[in-house]
């Protein structure tokens, strides 16, 4: 292990650490951008001299096609064009009620959204770059620092309740108080990192177990792991995100069976029940009585509750279909659709479902991409689970890329550097990218394991 391996476990570190918020930490936000800005050059050079296998190539393509559509945007179009695009009727009739000629203008109703969008990208651009195309990481490394950042932020978040409402232990102004939020501004990212450490602890675990040198070792192993799991779940019930809760039943139950012990063969019942309590779990959440503003009885501030942001946004993303409004404009476009009495000081920042967002901003087209994108998740799960010796740092960024895929249908916590670059190191990771190894020290048919 070099130096050169700790690059993208620092970064990420860095991100979790910073980049926690999507409304707020502007400063910290820059920060990440910036240090960013590097990893993506000598990456981009690297590609020039030795392109990745094709295996690694996939996520590094749709990345690329991501930014093309968000770049093509931002490209002028005459106004007979723009105007017959879905939505822009009302743009049109204001710069004439003005007397105003019609200008060029862009596919986004907020091109300074769209390019802040762009640049939102950067951290996890770099941390996709860093895994696939520089190699500079080690899975244990990454586990190490995924799980640090984690138990310390259960930590803050510890302080954030002791120190009540109005604590000073709370990272951002505009954030859930009264709620254990760690380093982060939404108490439900929170939860969705929370989740996300649970299976590269197993993961890390085995990685640990394999190169324990005695038995004394290895209890010492299981007993650290099955401390941090204990804080994890502390951190969970704490946290009180109806989601993480929901979730971390059926987190924890595949994280057992992809990381058990080779002596234990769970037989198809094992799965059956597995799966049962899974299902039994959300259920409970999204249908019981926890104060659930999605499906249930919302009687406090029902204007900011999921099912009114579903709505309106469905209602917008109708009126812009098939081509969307833009990346970056959801606030702009959602503030058209609600009623007037319920306009205050408050405002819907993100529409609670990145699903949702995707499908108002960038259309069919999007959504499409997204397809595309799950198909090549489904295939890699697949081939992972069924390789003949198994990687399971990979099993581990499947389990997690799948959890945030689902938080994600009530919730953007994509919309946040932290998660965000967890999802890409994951991409990398499923896409079986290897650490970096010199070439003159490395034969062509080696397969270097990720340890």
């Amino acid at each position: 292990m070099t130096i050169r391996h700790a690059l993208v476990p620092a970064y990420l570190a860095a991100c979790l650490l910073l980049g926690g918020a999507s409304a707020a930490g502007f400063a910290a936000n820059m920060v990440l951008q910036l240090a960013a800005l590097p990893i993506i050059c000598v990456a981009l050079w690297s590609l020039i001299f030795a392109p990745p296998p094709n295996l690694n190539r996939a996520p590094l393509i749709f990345f690329g096609i991501c930014l093309v559509f968000m770049a093509l945007q931002l490209l002028p179009l005459p106004p007979e064009l723009w105007t017959a695009l879905p939505g822009r009727a009302p743009v049109a009739d204001g710069l004439r009620l003005l007397q105003v000629p019609l200008p060029w203008l862009p596919l986004s109703l907020d091109p300074a959204g769209t390019l802040a969008s762009l640049l939102w990208l950067l951290p996890a651009i770099a941390t996709l770059l860093g895994v696939v195309v520089l190699g500079a990481f080690r899975g244990s490394l990454l586990s190490w620092s995924l799980l640090v950042v984690t138990v310390l932020s259960i930590a803050v978040g510890a302080l954030q309740l002791a120190g009540g409402k109005v604590g000073g232990a709370y990272i951002y102004e505009i954030t859930n108080y009264g709620v254990a939020v760690g380093f982060f501004a939404n108490g439900n990212h929170m939860a969705t990192l929370l989740l996300v450490a649970i299976p590269f602890l197993g993961a890390l675990q085995l990685s640990l177990l394999r190169r324990a040198r005695s038995p004394r070792n290895a209890s010492a192993v299981r007993v650290l792991t099955a401390t941090i799991f204990v804080v994890l779940i502390v951190g969970l019930l704490t946290n009180l995100s109806l989601a993480g809760l929901g979730l971390s039943v059926p987190v924890v139950l595949v994280s057992f069976l992809s990381f058990r012990r080779k002596d234990i063969k769970p037989r198809w019942w094992i799965f059956a029940v597995a799966l049962l309590l899974s299902v039994a779990a959300v259920a409970t959440v999204v249908l019981g009585p926890f104060g659930n503003n999605l499906v249930g009885s919302q009687q406090h501030n029902a204007e900011l509750s999921r099912r009114t942001s579903f709505q309106l946004t469905l209602n917008a993303a109708r009126e812009y279909l098939p081509f969307g409004s833009g990346v970056g404009t959801f606030q702009e476009v959602y503030r058209t659709q609600e009623p007037l009495k319920s306009v205050t000081t408050v405002y819907m920042n993100h529409a609670h479902s990145d699903w949702l967002e995707l499908l108002l901003e960038t259309g069919l087209l999007g959504i499409g991409l997204a397809a595309i994108f799950l198909l090549w998740w489904a295939a890699r799960v697949r081939a992972i689970w069924t390789a003949t010796g198994p990687d399971y740092y990979a099993r581990a960024a499947a389990i997690a890329t799948g959890t945030i895929l689902l938080h994600s249908l009530v919730d953007y916590p994509l919309r946040t550097a932290a998660i965000s670059a967890v999802f890409a190191m994951c991409a990398g990771l499923m896409s079986d990218a290897r650490p970096f190894t010199r070439r003159q020290a490395a034969s062509a048919s080696t397969r270097h394991v990720t340890i």
